[in-house]
C-alpha cells in the first residue's frame, strides 16, 4: 500500500498538468450527474472481476448488444454521449478505479469533430497518455484496447486529422506493454475511400446494426489473441 502511494505522489505532479484546465470547464462539469450515476449503479450491482469494460463515448453507450455480442465475456458498459479525452482524463479515477476488469476498452471520439475548439492529435495524444497513467494506479498490468477513431461522413472533413490521431495513438501503444490499438478504420471505407454509410445510422455519426457487427468481429478477435 506504502509502495502505491508513493508511486501515486509521483506520477500526479507530472500528470495533472494536461487537465488542470479542464476542470472547472462548464462541458466538462455537466457530466457530474452522469458519473454520479455511474457511482450509484457502482454502488448497487455487483460485478464479476473478470468483466472486460467498456468506456467512452455514445458508441459505447448506444450499443445495446454489447454483453450478447461479447459473451461469454462479462461485460460493464460505461457510456455516455459526447465523451471526449479532456473530460474522461477528469472522470478516469471515478469510472475506472472502483472496478477490477480483465481488460479495460475505451472509445472516445469526440475530441476532434470538426468544430472550433478541437483539440490537436497531438493534445489528444497526451490526454490519452494521461488516462493511461491514472488506469495504471489501481491497474498496473490490465490490458487496455483503444478503439481507433472511426471514419464517419458527418466529420468527413476532420478525418485527416482524426487520422493523424489514430496513427500516433498506434504508435504510442506498439511502444508499451499491455496497450493494444484495435484498428477499426480501413472496415469502415469503401473502395473508394469513403465511409461505408451501410454502417451508420442516418445521422451519418453512429454505427447502426450492421457497424457493431463490424466491430464485435474486430474486437472480440483482438480480445481472444490476447486471453
Amino acid at each position: 500500500m506504502l509502495i502505491r502511494w508513493l508511486l501515486l505522489g509521483i506520477v500526479l505532479p507530472v500528470s495533472c498538468a494536461p487537465i488542470s484546465a479542464y476542470r472547472d470547464l462548464p462541458r466538462v462539469r455537466a457530466w457530474e450527474p452522469t458519473i454520479a450515476a455511474f457511482e450509484e449503479l457502482d454502488r448497487n450491482t455487483t460485478y464479476p472481476e473478470n468483466a472486460i469494460l467498456f468506456a467512452g463515448s455514445s458508441s459505447i453507450r448506444l450499443w445495446a448488444s454489447l454483453a450478447e455480442d461479447m459473451a461469454p465475456y462479462p461485460v460493464i458498459q460505461r457510456g455516455y454521449g459526447g465523451a471526449r479525452c479532456c473530460d474522461f482524463a477528469v472522470y478516469a479515477d471515478r469510472i475506472l478505479h472502483p472496478h477490477r476488469p480483465r481488460a479495460i476498452v475505451l472509445f472516445i471520439a469526440n475530441d476532434i469533430a470538426g468544430r472550433d475548439g478541437d483539440k490537436t492529435p497531438d493534445e489528444v495524444l497526451e490526454l490519452f497518455r494521461y488516462i493511461v497513467e491514472r488506469i495504471r494506479i489501481t491497474h498496473p498490468e490490465t490490458p487496455v484496447f483503444w478503439i481507433a477513431i472511426t471514419p464517419t461522413e458527418s466529420r468527413w472533413q476532420a478525418w485527416p486529422k482524426i487520422r493523424e490521431l489514430n496513427q500516433k495513438i498506434h504508435d504510442h501503444c506498439a511502444q508499451h506493454p499491455h496497450l493494444h490499438y484495435i484498428a477499426t478504420e480501413d472496415q469502415f471505407l469503401t473502395d473508394q475511400g469513403r465511409p461505408r454509410a451501410d454502417l451508420f445510422r442516418d445521422d451519418r455519426l453512429h454505427l447502426n446494426d450492421a457497424g457493431y457487427r463490424v466491430w464485435t468481429r474486430i474486437i472480440r478477435h483482438e480480445l481472444d489473441r490476447t486471453f
